[in-house]
């Protein structure tokens, strides 16, 4: 074969294997070798070599041979002389490989290696196929569709594979007709007996996923950043992305201008519905997106021994909704987020609210507020149950109720969760006592609308406004309404109130029942009707602990007393003050009737006590000068 004709030939086959020039030249030469062991009748144990020269086409057989002084086996021995033309050193006895290609080696040669070359070129075929979608797993490809029925669809790939659809992974609905153009998924790649078996793909989420890499660059780029995808192939998918770089939106990007990059999408999904959602880091806001385009009205968590359920309270309007066809947008959203989720209505989420209240003693002691609306709670759902329209403020009512109870035992089964653990307490972390949480919020002396505001936000005893004051003051600073003239408030109440240790029975005075029984806050803004006459022989010091208490409620700090120095006296210290006021009041009630003389109480240095003066008026002027 001339030089020229060889190489033509060679090319040829090149390009029509799709395949390397040494791996061609490596099968040619396995099969000449096999060719000389089939036409001289050599052992499989002799170590035989071909080379083939790519320009010429001309293949040179080298055979093994042991070197003997007289040669009576030509095929497996060599004489010294023809062996030292190969090796200068060699002795009798020695192995050399020496040229052995027989005379008629030629195109018979080749016409009997013929089906040992074509299997060898398979052989490679196969093998450069299988690292060729090996590393394509994962990845989409392109094909024609070669044969098509119930089962699979058999698709005409690159390098002359073939890749099988099998019916479960396409998408339902759709149909092919042969030599339509298709793009799926490598799912798996298999090494089989006909070559590799290459398993593809239309209804994995990995589709979906690259299908937005195609036609979002964002994407592509990792500019947006794709993170949970949850799909029913032909219905329905939940895709979850966010932004690596600030000032980025990512549901735009995937959107794009007039839903042009989703469209296509769609299209070519079968027009398959795909919900493009912002992932969040915080599980409450990433489940109420995930549950879109349902409206939710709250959202509860539950982490008890490794389940993580999510209690999801929607309007009445927005169950079907938040529920989907046959539960496929629940379905789809527990997907996504990965938590179990249980979707109410606010009729059967209060209805079950006032039956955990009502079998938990702990957390009804703990939300008083709560249990005392239970009543028109049950009102309202005796209406719905009848038939009656509910208006939206009760269905606004319902929504707090619900919110405030959850939130609560949300706190409780985390505080058990800490407790079991070993960990510190949030109470013991803020140094709180025990008593603060058993006194109710409305006796820490806030402001009326405050107290609204804290009760609405799950706040509901002093001890709880007191660990979030000083473990996280951001979040009572966040209510809506709470500015910081209302935290000033907050201070002011929380600083003003003690939880004392009583005293011996034997060393408490006799004061007024009222003084007995008022937390110590009431019993300096709101003094006891009663009078006492302890007030009237005090001593030096508790003078000054009354003279304190005025001026504290009228200036907050002044002449140098704090609340701490303050609040650091004996409980009946407090009671003799407020009986002190009481008399004061009483004094004035009876000199605005005309029975007694205007009379001032003054702080005296020199003798360190409270004592009281008469005033008296010069000039007919409304300005009296102490005598």
């Amino acid at each position: 074969m001339a030089k020229n004709e060889f190489t033509l030939a060679f090319n040829d086959v090149l390009e029509d294997k799709q395949l390397s020039k040494e791996v061609i030249i490596s099968a040619i030469e396995s099969a000449m070798v096999s060719a000389y062991r089939r036409a001289v009748g050599a052992s499989a144990a002799q170590h035989v070599e071909a080379r083939i020269d790519p320009e010429t086409g001309k293949v040179t057989v080298f055979a093994e041979k042991e070197v003997v002084e007289d040669v009576i086996e030509p095929k497996t021995e060599v004489l010294l002389e023809e062996a030292r033309k190969v090796k200068p050193d060699a002795q009798v006895g020695d192995m050399v490989l020496v040229e052995s290609t027989p005379a008629d080696f030629g195109r018979v040669a080749a016409q009997t290696a013929r089906q040992v070359i074509q299997q060898r070129i398979r052989e490679a075929e196969r093998a450069n196929q299988m690292q060729y979608f090996e590393r394509q797993v994962g990845e989409i490809v392109s094909g024609v569709v070669q044969a098509t029925n119930a089962q699979s669809t058999t698709v005409g790939l690159d390098m002359k594979a073939e890749g099988t659809l099998p019916a479960s992974q396409r998408i339902p609905g759709e149909r092919f007709k042969v030599h339509d153009r298709i793009r799926a998924v490598v799912l798996e790649v298999k090494d089989g007996p006909r070559g590799p078996q290459i398993i593809l793909s239309r209804a994995h989420r990995n589709f979906l996923r690259r299908l937005l890499e195609n036609e979002v660059p964002e994407i592509y780029h990792g500019v947006v950043e794709i993170r949970a995808i949850a799909r029913e192939p032909g219905a329905r998918a939940k895709v979850a992305v966010s932004a690596t770089q600030p000032g980025i939106d990512p549901v735009g990007a995937c959107v794009g201008i007039k839903g042009v990059r989703i469209q296509a999408i769609v299209k070519e999904l079968h027009d398959e519905k795909i919900d493009i959602i912002e992932w969040h880091p915080d599980p409450l806001v990433y489940i109420t997106k995930a549950i879109s385009p349902a409206r939710v009205t709250g959202v509860y968590l539950a982490n008890s021994e490794g389940a993580r359920t999510a209690t999801v309270v929607v309007s009445e309007d927005q169950l079907s909704l938040a529920i989907g066809r046959d539960g496929q947008n629940a379905r789809l959203a527990a997907k996504l987020t990965g938590w179990r989720i249980d979707i109410k209505s606010i009729i059967e989420a209060a209805a079950d609210t006032i039956v955990k209240l009502q079998n938990d003693p702990e957390l009804a002691a703990l939300l008083p507020s709560a249990v005392e609306s239970i009543p028109a709670v049950e009102e309202v759902l005796a209406k719905k149950a009848e038939g009656k329209p509910v208006t939206p403020e009760e269905y606004d009512m319902l929504a707090k109720f619900i919110d405030r109870v959850e939130r609560r035992t949300s706190e409780m089964k985390a505080e058990a969760v800490r407790v079991a653990e070993g960990n510190v307490s949030l109470a013991e972390q803020a140094g709180v006592p025990a008593a603060a949480f058993s006194m109710p919020l409305d006796q820490a002396g806030i402001k009326e609308h405050v107290y609204n505001i804290l009760t609405e936000g799950g706040i509901e005893t002093v001890g709880n406004l007191m660990v979030k004051m000083k473990l996280d003051p951001n979040s009572v600073l966040g209510l809506p309404g709470i500015g910081p003239k209302a935290i000033q408030n907050i201070e002011e109440a929380l600083a003003a109130l003690t939880f004392p240790e009583p005293p011996p029975a034997e060393l408490q005075p006799a004061p007024a029942p009222e003084a007995v029984t008022a937390p110590v806050a009431e019993a300096v803004s709101e003094p006891p009707a009663a009078e006492t006459p302890v007030a009237e022989k005090q001593a030096p010091a508790k003078k000054e602990a009354k003279k304190a208490v005025e001026e504290t409620e009228d200036e907050g700090h002044k002449d140098g007393v704090s609340l701490d120095e303050l609040f650091s006296l004996k409980p009946e210290i407090f009671q003799t003050a407020a009986a002190d006021e009481d008399d004061e009041s009483k004094d004035k009630k009876k000199g605005k009737k005309g029975k007694k003389k205007g009379v001032a109480l003054e702080y005296d240095e020199e003798l360190g006590e409270v004592v009281s003066r008469k005033k008296h008026k010069r000039g007919g002027d409304d300005f009296g000068e102490d005598w």
